[in-house]
């Protein structure tokens, strides 16, 4: 009987040791997609919008992403119902179409999304792509003030510290490139910095309220993540296509929904649609401190590749001015002291409703992406 117990118990104890590294190996892997995530789809715009030869229409883009994301959260929430299409449409009917009041709730942030996602490529088509990942920063800023407003958070001091560094930093950076106008925008007639400038601000602004607003209606209610994508995806296919008529409709008609579509084109659609849904699930795995470094580590490879990839030229100036929003970030995402106050916000906002949600860690609102098995017990 002892020796039983003592099987037992080595047994548990190598399982647990065996999930630890399980667990371990998934958060270095967490790093790895964030960093590729969100340096990917910036350079991968960058680079499809400078191409010579015909551009596609960014608005029929944004419809594209919605529509696939709507598509990617229906099959979840069919997954989770075990392929029961009865069921599955059952729920669904009642929690977008019955629930139709809550269902309005997210008309605001769906719009503000569409917005910022149209805003994101005019801003990427128009500024360096190392200049936009720093600016892009500002929504911590935002998204922080925001929550302190709204949603009545506190901060720690060393995440006002932080606020402040990261606003210096954009600043210097602004200040360099304001210098240096004709490197950064490599004297092309369809380029515009001053556009770019404006849009990636209204877009960081855009950012904070959106997030923030998402989280406050999240908490309010019982959904699931996935059926309030699928509502914000409603809303955002429906205001794209209101979007897509009124700035290209014309154009499109004749042209084609597709102009201009290539393989590349088509990797940012994906890329934009299924990257912050990725983040959801890898998340789970990570906390505020990786979530930091990704996006530090995103900065720089942005950077790096830009070098290379657009001629992109760094200075002292944006070196120090880099290195200020990389530390902010850093220092922004350390977890509070015990006792300070509610937990701290989220350091990545998302650039769609899709994304990580802001001010959690994604494993305590993400359901289980997968039908929960009896005797199995749910990840950490």
């Amino acid at each position: 009987m002892a020796g039983g117990n003592h099987s037992q118990a080595a047994e548990e104890k190598a399982g647990n040791r065996s999930q630890s590294e399980v667990n371990r190996r998934l958060k270095y892997i967490s790093l790895a997609v964030l960093v590729v995530q969100n340096a990917s789809l910036i350079l991968s715009i960058r680079y499809v919008r400078t191409l010579p030869g015909d551009r596609f229409f960014t608005t029929s883009a944004v419809v594209m992403a919605e529509v696939l994301k709507v598509l990617t959260c229906l099959l979840i929430i069919l997954l989770q119902k075990r392929f029961n299409v009865k069921e599955t449409a059952l729920f669904l009917v009642d929690s977008i179409v019955f629930q139709y009041k809550d269902t309005l709730k997210l008309a605001v942030p769906s719009l503000i999304y569409t917005l910022q996602n149209n805003l994101q490529y005019i801003a990427i088509s128009n500024l360096p792509a190392a200049t936009f990942q720093v600016t892009y920063q500002l929504k911590i800023l935002t998204t922080a003030l925001f929550s302190v407003m709204m949603l009545r958070k506190s901060l720690s001091r060393v995440q006002w510290v932080s606020l402040l560094l990261l606003f210096a930093g954009v600043a210097v950076v602004q200040v360099q490139q304001e210098g240096n106008k004709e490197a950064s925008v490599t004297g092309s007639s369809n380029q515009n910095y001053m556009v770019g400038l404006v849009a990636v601000v209204i877009s960081c602004l855009s950012s904070g309220f959106a997030g923030v607003y998402f989280e406050k209606i999240l908490k309010g209610s019982s959904a699931s993540v996935w059926v309030r994508n699928v509502q914000l995806g409603i809303f955002g296919t429906a205001l794209g296509m209101l979007g897509l008529w009124w700035n290209d409709g014309a154009a499109i008609a004749q042209r084609g929904f597709l102009f201009g579509y290539t393989d590349m084109v088509w990797c940012v659609i994906f890329n934009q649609a299924f990257g912050g849904l990725l983040v959801a699930v890898v998340v789970k795995y990570a906390d505020n401190i990786l979530k930091g470094f990704a996006t530090s580590f995103s900065i720089i490879v942005s950077t790096v590749m830009s070098i290379y990839l657009f001629g992109f030229h760094v200075d002292l100036l944006f070196t120090a001015g880099a290195g200020l929003v990389i530390g902010a970030v850093y220092m922004y995402s350390l977890p509070k002291a015990a006792g300070s106050g509610s937990s701290s916000l989220s350091s990545s906002s998302s650039s769609s409703a899709s994304s990580a949600l802001p001010g959690t860690d994604g494993g305590a609102e993400m359901e289980a992406f997968l039908p929960k098995c009896a005797g199995k017990e749910k990840g950490s």
